[in-house]
């Protein structure tokens, strides 16, 4: 059963676990469970993506329960420190692939993000005798598809544990010292205005023990009262 965090008459929001698709998908053909499907069944009734998480993220996944409001409230995640400004090229999945437009432009992407905390391994994976880690607090002002992922490694800062846009051998070396074989990324707050009474919303979302454990592990410990960490620094 889904973890319910926050609803309405017009929105619901979950606790997607990483390893979830969100919907049925042609990048995945043989996944047979996907959020839309068990949250429709747990609690009877269509549900409509406001926005979208990756398979491996977890974390807070927002679902209108009428299509006018899912437009609505997916329009505020579309146009909605230090800054990362790099247009990105739509990517399709195979079936939207076969009616896109070779022409398609680059889409304005745009993602705030702040250090919180890093660390030094002893263990040689690129060139150096030591490889370096940090955690990172991301904010995306725009909605693409994955954007957060892109945008990490533009800056030749990938996130553990992702197969597509990471480093292999860093993604090894976790699984390894960790037991981590998951997208060490997650959704912990949304916050935005209420679609049609304009309200701010703010919901939150504790990270998973898997994604906590890694972090332990590295000696970092968040706090309570936000997403900052005390450890190395």
């Amino acid at each position: 059963m889904l973890d319910i965090l926050y609803r309405d008459d017009h929105l619901i929001a979950i606790h997607k676990p990483s390893g979830l698709l969100v919907h049925r998908t042609g990048l995945d053909a043989r996944e047979e469970r996907f959020a839309v499907q068990l949250l429709r069944d747990q609690i009877g009734r269509h549900v409509h993506p406001a926005h979208r998480l990756d398979k491996g993220t977890s974390g807070v996944l927002l679902f209108a329960l009428d299509r006018d409001t899912a437009a609505r409230a997916g329009a505020l995640f579309e146009n909605a420190a230090d800054v990362i400004d790099h247009p990105l090229v739509r990517r399709f999945d195979p079936a939207e692939r076969r009616s896109a437009r070779a022409d398609t432009l680059p889409q304005a992407a745009i993602t705030r993000y702040r250090r919180l905390a890093t660390t030094e391994l002893p263990y040689q994976v690129d060139r150096y005798p030591s490889s370096r880690y940090a955690l990172l607090e991301l904010q995306p002002e725009t909605g693409r598809r994955h954007q957060l992922r892109r945008h990490l490694k533009h800056i030749s800062h990938p996130i553990i544990g992702d197969a597509t846009f990471g480093k292999g051998r860093h993604n090894r070396l976790f699984q390894t010292l960790f037991g981590s074989d998951r997208l060490l990324l997650a959704c912990t707050g949304l916050a935005f205005r209420h679609p049609l009474s304009d309200t701010p919303l703010q919901i939150d979302c504790p990270l998973t023990p898997d994604f906590t454990n890694v972090l332990t592990a590295l000696g970092w410990h968040l706090r309570a009262d936000g997403l900052s960490a005390t450890g190395d620094s």
